[in-house]
């Protein structure tokens, strides 16, 4: 697994051990980067289901300020931090051990805005319109916000005000959904 593009292009990173963690593939993430560059603002990215933390680490590779990484597990925050001590730019990151509902508590009450969302919880979790519906009430998200769903479902985010689909694509078993956030 390598950091496609940007100032850490060519990075090896670290892959989770065991079977626990599915790492978005190398097509994927490049195609996910392809439809999202032109949207792409530049300010603070969240991975909050991080795994190897590969999504942020590519997301600050590109030009974001700074990544908050967040994964419960702690053979991924291991991972993780690891995987960010090779980029020599540590302060770059904010890695966070949590669950994805806590984490979102914790920057709401930090005051912290996101440009850029990773969203790709296990599959079987089915909750990324709670996650963004907790994002939108708790002022996450700046105007024009892009979040990049990673899931094997079809989402319906039609309830909520706001939340537009830019672009989707499927790859075997994965679909890749864009939305921007704002009016």
């Amino acid at each position: 697994m390598k950091v496609v593009s940007g100032k850490f292009g060519g990075l090896n990173l670290k892959p989770v051990p065991g079977n626990n963690t599915r790492p978005t593939s190398a097509k994927v993430k490049e195609a996910m980067f392809s439809m999202i560059t032109p949207y792409m603002e530049y300010g603070n990215s969240l991975d909050l289901f991080a795994g190897t933390g590969s999504l942020g680490i590519e997301s600050v590779s590109r030009g974001y300020e700074a990544s908050y990484l967040v994964d419960k597990a702690y053979k991924a925050i291991n991972t993780i931090k690891e995987n960010v001590e090779k980029t020599h730019s540590e302060n770059q990151f904010v890695i966070m051990k949590s669950a994805a509902t806590e984490a979102l508590k914790k920057f709401a009450a930090d005051g912290v805005k996101f440009d850029l969302v990773f969203l790709d919880p296990p599959y079987r979790m089915k909750i990324t319109e709670q996650l963004i519906m907790d994002m939108i009430d708790n002022n996450l998200l700046t105007d024009n916000a892009i979040i990049v769903d990673e899931t094997d479902y079809d989402v319906d985010l039609s309830s909520l005000e706001n939340v537009n689909l830019i672009k989707e694509k499927k790859y075997k078993d994965t679909k890749v959904a864009i939305y921007r956030f704002g009016d």
